[in-house]
């Protein structure tokens, strides 16, 4: 089927998600809404995120695409009972993906998960991981800062290690040989993130994981793009700034952003 997957985020970090769409489904076009008038997401409350989310959706859905995929984790956490409740296509989210691969590649079942303060005091992955294996300890800690630190561009600094340090102290103190990345900005993180843990740590990637499950879904709906040799075309839509949106979008995908529209829902 040849209609776009439809992604949104509060702003930049869902542009993750879409690198590894691009990897893993190249053959697919993507329409992405980035809702840069309201983020961050992760300061917000429930009811605001799912109202935001809701009528995201229903812009995606106008657009005629064939899945959603939400790639925020504060809208993961918060709003997807009432999209999928309203949604008559497929809606992916990021924290089911994340325990999985979470339960998957830990030995000493000790696992840490960081996030928005928002996703982080939701418990979403505590449940999606207690769910599938109850003997799991988990370890949670949120890091407000990195998501405007990586949108900065702040990727190497040192002011940026010590703010690792402060934040995953604990997690590495509590001997967690795999790590919950609970924000799709942080991925852009992985080196210092790796640096304090160490590298024996294990590091779920919730952005890569995700474009796995929306290669399985679609494969398994019978919705995978059938080529054709038809040209990829992507659209971009933002809620504020455009211009800011290509500028900082280059530090989270390598392809030029192009075909980008302000819209106000």
């Amino acid at each position: 089927m040849n209609g776009a997957i439809g992604v949104f985020d509060s702003g930049f970090g869902g542009l993750t998600v879409v690198s590894e769409i691009f990897k893993q489904l190249p053959d697919e076009e993507i329409v992405y809404f980035g809702d840069t008038a309201h983020l961050p997401y992760g300061t917000k409350s429930r009811d605001t995120i799912t109202r935001f989310s809701l009528r995201i959706m229903e812009f995606l859905k106008k657009q005629g695409v064939k899945v959603i995929v939400v790639a925020c984790n504060s809208a993961s956490s918060h709003a997807i009972d009432a999209l999928r409740g309203r949604a008559v296509i497929p809606v992916v989210d990021v924290i089911n993906p994340g325990a999985r691969a979470a339960l998957r590649l830990t030995k000493n079942k000790k696992v840490g998960i960081i996030g928005t303060t928002a996703t982080i005091r939701s418990k979403s992955y505590e449940k999606a991981i207690s769910k599938l294996d109850s003997e799991i300890k988990i370890f949670t800690k949120s890091c407000p800062l990195f998501a405007p630190l990586v949108e900065e561009g702040w990727i190497d600094k040192q002011v940026t290690l010590l703010i690792a340090k402060e934040y995953l102290g604990p997690l590495k103190d509590e001997k967690v040989d795999t790590l919950v990345l609970g924000c799709t900005h942080y991925p852009l993180l992985k080196k210092i993130i790796t640096r304090v843990m160490g590298v024996n740590v294990k590091l779920v990637d919730s952005a890569e994981e995700t474009a796995v499950e929306v290669r399985r879904v679609l494969n398994e709906k019978n919705l995978l793009r059938k080529g054709g040799g038809e040209t990829v075309k992507h659209k971009y839509f933002v809620s504020d700034d455009p211009e800011k949106f290509v500028s900082l979008g280059r530090n989270f995908i390598e392809k030029e952003i192009r075909n980008i529209e302000k819209v106000e829902l």
